[in-house]
């Protein structure tokens, strides 16, 4: 993912590029996301990576909980948000990272309704 920018964000901090509200994605998802890349990404003079592990494991936690219309809504935002990563030009990493989102944090593939 993108290393930071900004001027007032450190050197080594992994931040999530801007997703554009337009593109429907629903806000919650985003924030997640891009805690995960801070926390993944980030180098270990930000984030300590024992820190990290764990609150990313805290987080697979609550997302394998999802189902229903839930976890069909994120599915077709990940497609979305991997869809527009391709055409951004983004890493090949940035639009792996949506593709294989969902198996990565070992959430179920079929949604139960």
């Amino acid at each position: 993912m993108a290393r930071a920018e900004n001027t007032d964000v450190p050197a080594g901090a992994a931040m999530l590029p801007e997703i554009p509200q337009e593109l429907g994605v629903h806000p919650l998802l985003v924030s997640t996301l891009g805690a995960i890349v801070f926390l993944q990404g980030s180098d270990q003079t930000i984030v300590d990576a024992a820190a990290a592990e764990e609150q990313l494991e805290r987080i697979a936690a609550s997302l394998q909980c999802l189902q229903g219309n839930d976890l069909d809504r994120i599915r077709e935002d990940l497609q979305v948000l991997a869809a527009y990563a391709k055409d951004e030009g983004w890493p090949k990493t940035a639009q792996e990272f949506f593709s294989t989102f969902l198996n990565e944090f070992g959430i179920q593939r079929s949604s139960k309704k």
